[in-house]
């Protein structure tokens, strides 16, 4: 009787440790919410905002879309949280990062050398990100048109530092210049592999030639014509 009652009492314990060794590990609400966001900002740039879905994500992120939806409540307020909010983070630290150095410059050339390198640079670095949000908005029904708040700061600061620099020497509103200098550094970043064919001109030349354009484009604007030797 005794060896039965120790034999039962192992079976019991054995199927205990079992349960105890099977039962999964419980997730920390940031472990959920960062996987979620990166499977995401990943997909969301492999799809686009049409093309991605919830279910793809919340598989790919290991939870349930009831999970998703807990914590975000829709797909649009994911694409924003994923999308356009990182963009507006990244763009307002470049724009505190890097204006002061250009309002510091110590010539108008400088100023726009190093205004021109830096916003390269940061549109290399997030072109993922920028090109998901420019197709979303473009051919994507239903995404979510929030603006991104630090673009509209950038613009009128730069404008401000422009019209500082310049005066009241200026032909075109600096305001109209600085968005179509951005556009330009723009569609040579993210258009790159299509208007530049392969062996026409390496990545510095490349950046070294937007660079004098938007140094012509700011000295024409100053009724100087060529940016060379300017102040």
């Amino acid at each position: 009787m005794q060896k039965k009652k120790t034999s039962l009492v192992a079976k019991v314990a054995g199927r205990r440790r079992r349960a105890v060794v099977a039962k999964p590990k419980r997730r920390s609400r940031d472990d959920i919410l960062n996987r979620i966001v990166q499977a995401a900002c990943d997909e969301f740039k492999r799809s686009g905002f049409a093309g991605a879905t919830t279910a793809a994500i919340a598989r790919k992120a290991g939870v349930t879309e009831a999970q998703l939806f807990r914590y975000f409540g829709s797909k649009s307020n994911l694409f924003r949280e994923t999308i356009f909010k990182p963009v507006d983070q990244h763009f307002m630290h470049f724009i505190n990062t890097h204006l002061p150095d250009i309002r510091n410059a110590a010539s108008n050339v400088e100023m726009t050398d190093l205004y021109a390198t830096e916003l390269q640079r940061f549109i290399r670095e997030h072109s993922g990100m920028l090109a998901s949000l420019m197709m979303a908005q473009t051919y994507d029904s239903g995404t979510p048109q929030t603006g991104i708040n630090s673009l509209h700061t950038y613009f009128d600061r730069a404008a401000s530092l422009m019209s500082q620099r310049l005066r009241d020497r200026a032909k075109v509103d600096p305001r109209l210049t600085v968005r179509v200098a951005f556009v330009a550094v723009l569609a040579n970043v993210m258009f790159k592999d299509w208007i530049f064919p392969a062996g026409l001109a390496t990545d510095e030349q490349i950046t070294a030639a937007v660079n004098d354009f938007i140094k012509e484009g700011v000295h024409a604007n100053l009724g100087f014509g060529s940016g060379k030797g300017s102040n």
